[in-house]
């Protein structure tokens, strides 16, 4: 390249003018390497060399930071921002995509773009990158904006982030802003910012060592490492993206998808090269097939294959329906599969009491993660698969999050294979275990057993229950070793002098014990004394009474809006909530009966829990939708709200919620993918509404007339 390393020793001899020119050079020649790597795909120089170029440019801008550039590419390391995550509404709705979940169903779709379009149009065909979506904005070629997908519709300001990823440019190449409609009008590009395998592996392996929870999978770590709060932890997480889309077709003068690609290459992006422009049916499944067998050699996930008709012109005829543009789909690939050792089965007990067989598996990387356990469900299912320690299994991960055992290599079984005896007694605390009649589960019916306990604890901290921020389960297995904590009411007298002094069974490079800290554990106490106000549900689904989840909980607070008045009401009168039949009502009578929980209840409300709900009529809403019921099902995209939210302005009028689709329910509200809610509702015949119909309901309180 005809340069010379600058040196720390030689940056002392230069002149302003000299030091100013090197920084330039240094910059143009960072940017096009960069370019030449993420762009072409074809660097001319080593990974050691391009670092190194950046290495004595940052040694020049920290000798002479007047001379420092502001869209230097060093800036894209390090700093901070003063406003993190607000709201950025999209140019256009970013919208997801329909599935096709096999070779039957993309031909069906293909079949119907041709009986739309009277001949089978040209499709472009690219990898489906396992990542996190992106929209990136830029004004007069310079980058100015970036946010997440969000709803679809307004998405988080990740600017400062964005940045800090390598082969995003901050200036699009002068060559490519000649094909752009309106030079002074915003462009906003999309795609995906993925993590590649081998970073994500560095990554757990370093949150191992450190004792911190590991990442899912690259999917998760790529979308938390996005939304850091500090942009240089974003910076050392080693993103990429793929760019592929812009949020209007006729921002450039680009025919189609094929050459949008192609001027995304020209203007700096990195774009994945592994597409294909197909004109028939047979080469998009030759794609497809040719795509799932190589998956597992690229050095990134994905987790099917996108097609789109490739006129924009065409496109536009088309249109979209609610949820997804027609013209795209995705061919997902089956759920990934493979075999591995069963070394033992375990088992678990959880905050109820129930024993959960679970396999340990000889680790083996599944769908972007390594896998190492999964879940058994109960004695009855280990049996009817006949999964035997010693086994070569088949696992894979359902719908690719949770690892789920498919059965065992029969052929391939150790003679000495035993079927699996369920124990007798509790691992945890040694109390004789009990199977009630008609229940899958082995339960511990002892109040002391310690492993209920932690899950109990942990269980009253989650989001579902008072979402206790920051108090993870580190932090309550160390208090519980303490015997600080036994019970949830203990949370409320936790001091920050005890929590800032908490040893974390960890040392530093002195050997010293870390302990919590001062801001961590004022953090602390300040969302423990928070959830005080939580709403009397959450504190019911909190106890952890067996049978109640959040939607019970909510149904029950619904007619017992007090505990005074729960702890007054009989089993019928229980049984009688909308919701609660035998077994439920018989279970939270005898919880609220029993003298250690009456005692941690009494402890709750003197520590100032809500233990009453505070009820709408309050307010002077009209309870309009008394008596109707509604089910609600997919992501409410359009309306930028969460499920819950929706759910909470139904409430307010006096309807009722439910998880659960019956002849009962009023309607279903079918957001984006809703799944088999949405079957059972078309099947029993209960009206379905859209976002529009549930808008106007939430604005007016007036019951939907279909």
């Amino acid at each position: 390249m005809g340069m010379a390393r600058t040196g720390s020793e030689g940056i002392a001899h230069l002149t302003a003018k000299e030091a100013s020119a090197r920084m330039d050079a240094l910059r143009q020649e960072i940017e096009r390497n960069t370019y030449l790597y993420y762009a072409l795909d074809a660097p001319e120089i080593s990974d050691a060399a391009y670092d190194s170029l950046m290495r004595d440019l940052r040694a020049l801008e920290e000798a002479y930071p007047e001379l420092a550039a502001p869209d230097s590419p060093t800036k894209r390391v390090g700093g901070t921002v003063e406003k993190q995550f607000s709201a950025i509404e999209h140019a256009s709705r970013m919208y997801s995509l329909d599935n096709a979940m096999d070779e039957a169903e993309l031909m069906e779709w293909m079949e119907g773009m041709e009986k739309l379009y009277g001949h089978l149009p040209e499709l472009c065909c690219e990898l489906k990158i396992d990542g996190s979506s992106i929209a990136i904005t830029y004004q007069d070629g310079q980058l100015v904006q970036a946010a997440t997908r969000g709803d679809g519709t307004t998405g988080e300001d990740v600017t400062a982030n964005v940045l800090r990823v390598r082969d995003v440019p901050r200036t699009l190449h002068a060559a490519a802003l000649g094909s752009v409609a309106d030079p002074d009008a915003p462009l906003e590009l999309r795609g995906e910012i993925y993590m590649p395998r081998s970073s994500f592996e560095a990554l757990n392996l370093e949150a191992q060592a450190e004792g911190k929870k590991q990442f899912a999978n690259p999917r998760n770590a790529a979308a938390g490492s996005l939304r850091q709060k500090d942009p240089s932890i974003t910076a050392s997480r080693d993103l990429a993206t793929f760019i592929y889309s812009v949020s209007s077709n006729a921002a450039l003068h680009v025919r189609g998808q094929w050459e949008l690609l192609e001027w995304l290459r020209s203007a700096g992006f990195h774009v994945n090269p592994d597409v294909a422009l197909c004109s028939t049916k047979e080469e998009v499944i030759q794609f497809c097939a040719a795509s799932l067998e190589k998956r597992e050699s690229l050095p990134y996930e994905i987790d099917g294959v996108v097609v789109k008709v490739n006129e924009f012109a065409l496109q536009d005829a088309a249109g979209f329906t609610s949820r997804a543009p027609k013209w795209a789909i995705a061919f997902k690939f089956p759920p990934e599969e493979k075999t591995t050792i069963l070394h033992d089965i375990t088992v678990q007990v959880g905050r109820t009491g129930a024993l959960t067989p679970v396999a340990e598996l000889e680790p083996v990387r599944i769908a972007g993660s390594v896998v190492a356990r999964a879940t058994l469900h109960n004695e009855d299912e280990v049996h009817r698969k006949d999964v035997r320690v010693g086994d070569t299994v088949i696992v894979r991960k359902a719908g690719d999050v949770i690892p789920e055992v498919l059965g065992p290599v029969v052929t391939l079984r150790p003679d000495d294979a035993l079927p699996w005896v369920a124990p007798t007694t509790c691992p945890s605390c040694g109390s004789p275990v009990i199977r009630e009649e008609g229940e899958a589960q082995i339960r511990c019916v002892s109040i002391d057993c310690p492993a209920q306990a932690l899950e109990r604890l942990l269980h009253w901290v989650s989001r579902g229950a008072m979402d206790i921020d920051g108090m993870g389960e580190e932090i309550v297995s160390r208090l519980v070793e303490m015997g600080r904590l036994s019970d949830v009411a203990d949370f409320y007298s936790l001091t920050v002098e005890e929590l800032e002094r908490l040893q974390m069974g960890r040392f530093n490079k002195e050997g010293d014990p870390i302990t919590l800290g001062h801001t961590t554990a004022v953090k602390l106490v300040e969302a423990i004394q928070g959830s005080k106000e939580r709403d009397f549900a959450r504190v019911i689904c909190g106890l952890g009474i067996r049978h109640i989840g959040k939607s019970t909980a909510e149904d029950l607070v619904e007619a017992y809006p007090s505990m005074e008045a729960m702890r007054q009401a009989s089993e019928e009168e229980l049984q009688a909530v909308y919701g609660i039949g035998e077994r439920v009502a018989a279970s939270i009578w005898a919880f609220l009966r029993t003298p250690d929980n009456v005692d941690v209840i009494e402890r709750l409300e003197r520590a100032g829990v809500a233990m009453a709900a505070v009820r709408p009529e309050g307010e002077g809403v009209p309870r309009t939708l008394e008596g109707l019921t509604f089910v609600l099902t997919g992501t409410l995209t359009g309306l930028r709200l969460s499920r819950e939210e929706a759910a909470d302005a139904l409430k307010a009028y006096g309807a009722k919620v439910s998880s659960s689709v019956s002849k009962k329910t009023s309607y279903v509200v079918a957001g984006e993918n809703p799944g088999s809610k949405y079957d059972k509702a078309v099947e029993l015949g209960v009206p379905v509404l859209d976002e529009d119909q549930l808008r106007a309901v939430m604005d007016t309180g007036v019951p939907p007339v279909i």
